[in-house]
């Protein structure tokens, strides 16, 4: 049976590719990288990689009465937009510039002492999942193996439901509340893993934070409540507990949390294989070294050693 919410507020540390124009050494970033791509961030399938505004997969007025055509416009027009604008500023000429989405938010996170593109790109990828989030007629309950999953992992789909609730009315502030794949519950070198002692290829309920997002710990999200005051103000006003219930009742698209989740799943076997491989390489040059002997050829020797 699942617990309460993780949130992503832990300060961690991470492997930093030097950009033009930031007060890091070209070494740091290249002992630092080496470091950290044995497990790039655009392993996972992308969200976008490119730096432009990608549109809801659906016209703007498709879910209203839920969510209205003013708020989607105001909040994908406005507050999308300037997040891709003012993140393509940042990288331009730096050697974030042609790097993905998932690759700029790692490398830019520094362990929670975040530097200056952090915010925009990953605002960008929180944004393009909370579009994909929803659908017009969505809400009702998920079918098949992710309903199997959610049944396993949190005991029943309404304790699940009664716990992505809390974690999204309970994110103090600005923020987000995720479904995500705990693929990993090792150190991922870029972040502190909130949950090691929980089992692999679970799922988790975590919430975030500003624009903070499951990537930085390694997980792969799959579903992602936006709950910052301007993506429910103009429908509900201060209702934030409204907005989220009628996000799960009326807005969210389980085929697109399903799809993610196979997403996930492939993914993780791709990195398991990899890293067996790895290993395995690594062992047999470990055997092809020489085997270094030593004697002693006479008498004195032994003496001596004695």
């Amino acid at each position: 049976m699942s617990g309460t919410a993780t949130s992503l507020s832990t300060p961690c540390s991470i492997l930093l590719r030097q950009p033009l124009g930031f007060s890091h050494s070209s070494s740091l970033w290249t002992t630092k990288h080496e470091r950290y791509g044995r497990r790039r961030a655009n392993d996972f399938p992308a969200v976008t990689a490119r730096l432009e505004l990608k549109p809801p997969p659906y016209p703007l007025n498709a879910l209203e009465p839920h969510m209205s055509q003013e708020t989607l416009s105001y909040h994908w027009g406005k507050h999308h937009r300037g997040y891709v604008e003012n993140l393509n500023k940042q990288i331009m000429g730096t050697d974030l510039d042609g790097m993905s989405l998932e690759d700029i938010i790692i490398l830019t996170y520094n362990k929670g002492v975040i530097l200056p593109p952090f915010n925009n790109a990953a605002q960008v990828w929180n944004h393009e999942l909370f579009w994909d989030s929803m659908k017009p007629g969505g809400g009702g309950k998920p079918t098949s193996h992710l309903l199997e999953l959610i049944q396993r992992d949190f005991g029943s789909f309404e304790t699940f439901l009664n716990e992505f609730k809390t974690a999204a009315s309970s994110q103090f502030g600005s923020g987000w509340a995720w479904l995500a794949y705990k693929a990993n519950r090792l150190d991922v070198g870029n972040a502190v893993n909130p949950r090691p002692a929980d089992d692999d290829k679970k799922l988790v309920v975590v919430k975030s934070p500003n624009a903070v997002n499951p990537l930085v710990w390694g997980y792969l999200p799959l579903l992602v409540i936006d709950v910052w005051e301007h993506a429910y103000f103009l429908d509900y006003e201060n209702g934030r507990s409204d907005f989220i219930t009628i996000f799960m009742e009326k807005l969210v698209s389980w085929d697109a949390v399903s799809i993610r989740l196979e997403m996930a799943k492939a993914q993780t076997a791709k990195r398991e294989r990899q890293d067996l491989k790895r290993q395995e390489l690594e062992e047999r040059n470990a055997d092809d070294d020489p085997v270094v002997e030593m004697y002693l050829d006479s008498d004195s020797d032994v003496s001596e050693a004695e």
